[in-house]
């Protein structure tokens, strides 16, 4: 696509790939800005007759403490309806609400470790800029055309590992902010400042933008590995001999479970028209359960792209601008408890159809499933073949097996206190994208595996879709057989995987 158009309303996850690996450029619809609009006059009114969490008060634990004026008596600290309760005594009067803005931006770009690929924070702009859209934050409309700019023109802010704990991916937009005030320099180019009234400070980095990006793009790819899977599955299942009899309606139909279904069916449709010679009277788990292995997968997938149908479009910020209610409310919607637990069990579910795809490696390159030479070698005797594929599927695995690790089993607390709890779902987002870059490695070894038996057997695919698919990735692998490095092979199947999800 060569265009996104962002409406606050309508982004998937498929769009946000589109934008961020792919550069497709962004236009945000005139409804999202006019939404933006209303929000920042109703807030202004707002902030100007009462309290308005980070606005006209500090943030966290400082949440009581006024800075919307000076005194020289100190800063004003109120009571829940905002009534003055006391001044506590200050070295020097507070700044205006104005300065503290900009140092909640200064003191909150604090994250650490290395820096983010840009494809990362080109999600999380797309997800922030769509966020906006949506019409609950309360920031100046030009803030706006200020990330469409910066996403158009191939900028991205400097955007560490390290700072969300799944409440606020406060570091990543605060240094995103500075980028737009021009105080720290994009990555990848230059563009003029956007006016930025320091009033919006909190409102504009109040958002998870970067997790959910991330988890966004972590969906999109295993979406599309997970079909691929499917075709690599049943290309290795000809070159084993598979028996068929494990994926019939009627098996399926005893316990319908709705990934269980799919999958079974559509390696029906793969492998109908295939000359079928069953070796066995049932086969090994790695092919006989991957309806119900491999099911779980997809329907976790499922519930992520539901999860993150809202996410991706919910105006989440705290506090939420109403300007139909004229209103501000202060709310929890930025804790992401929903995203953080998809996101784990996505991974799990992953974990146990990896692990499939690597047992179903190791009976490739077994010569009592194959009848082929051990490791599918065509060497002189003791040519190791395809042998270096098992320790390179299990490394990743292994690899995928500690990204797996819930992390809705940590927490936090912070601010004094008052932020007592945190679903670590930034970390479950970055555990996602990782743990589908193993998944990745672990099907193509597989890939690689299977076009070569069936190579070596001269028993091709017949006809249909399969076919088509067996031919598309035998002529993009080679085709040698000798003893050699096989890291330009894998490098090639995992490029291939795309494509053949479309079969």
């Amino acid at each position: 696509m060569s265009e996104v158009l962002l409406d606050g309303a309508a982004l998937t996850a498929e769009q946000v790939r589109a934008v961020a690996r792919d550069g497709a450029a962004v236009r945000v619809h005139p409804d999202g800005v006019t939404r933006a609009n209303a929000a920042h006059q109703a807030v202004q009114a707002l902030g100007a007759t009462g309290p308005v969490y980070g606005r006209t008060t500090g943030v966290g634990a400082n949440r009581l403490v006024a800075v919307e004026y000076e005194s020289s008596s100190g800063p004003v600290v109120l009571g829940p309806e905002g009534s003055v309760i006391s001044r506590e005594v200050a070295l020097h009067p507070p700044a205006r609400h104005d300065a503290h803005g900009l140092r909640v931006l200064r003191s909150h770009a604090g994250g650490a470790g290395p820096l983010l690929d840009p494809i990362s924070v080109r999600a999380m702009l797309t997800v922030r800029l769509n966020q906006l859209a949506a019409g609950g934050s309360g920031v100046e409309p030009g803030l706006l055309a200020g990330l469409e700019m910066a996403l158009n023109h191939g900028l991205t802010p400097p955007v560490h590992a390290f700072g969300g704990i799944g409440t606020g991916d406060l570091p990543a937009l605060a240094v995103t902010a500075l980028c737009l005030l021009g105080e720290v320099p994009w990555r990848g180019g230059t563009m003029e400042p956007v006016p930025f009234d320091p009033a919006d400070a909190l409102a504009f980095i109040s958002s998870n933008a970067g997790s959910i990006g991330e988890a966004a793009l972590a969906c999109a790819d295993l979406s599309e590995l997970l079909r691929a899977s499917t075709v690599t599955t049943a290309l290795a299942f000809l070159a084993c001999d598979g028996n068929s009899e494990a994926y019939e309606a009627v098996v399926h139909l005893a316990r319908p479970h709705p990934g269980q279904q799919t999958v079974a069916a559509r390696l029906r449709d793969l492998l109908a028209g295939q000359a079928l010679k069953p070796a066995r009277i049932q086969d090994p788990y790695s092919y006989r359960a991957v309806p119900q292995v491999h099911g779980p997968a997809l329907d976790a997938v499922v519930a992520l792209e539901r999860t993150l149908g809202i996410e991706l479009n919910a105006p989440a910020e705290n506090p939420l601008v109403d300007p139909v209610g004229n209103r501000v409310l202060h709310n929890a919607n930025f804790h992401t408890a929903y995203l953080g637990l998809s996101l784990d069990a996505m991974r799990n579910a992953l974990y146990q159809t990896a692990a499939l795809s690597v047992a179903r490696l190791s009976l490739l390159l077994e010569p009592a499933f194959t009848g082929l030479p051990p490791f599918l070698a065509a060497g002189p005797p003791g040519s190791s073949g395809l042998m270096i594929l098992e320790y390179v599927a299990h490394s990743a695995l292994g690899a995928l097996r500690l990204n797996a690790t819930p992390t809705a089993l940590a927490t936090a607390v912070v601010s004094r206190g008052v932020e007592e709890h945190a679903p670590f779902s930034s970390q479950a987002a970055r555990n996602s994208l990782d743990a589908v870059a193993s998944y990745r490695v672990v099907l193509a070894a597989e890939l690689v595996a299977a076009v070569r038996a069936l190579r070596m057997r001269g028993t091709p695919p017949v006809d249909g879709p399969l076919a088509d698919a067996y031919a598309y990735a035998a002529e993009r692998l080679s085709g040698r057989l000798d003893d050699r490095p096989l890291d330009q092979d894998v490098e090639d199947a995992a490029a291939l995987l795309p494509a053949l999800a479309a079969y």
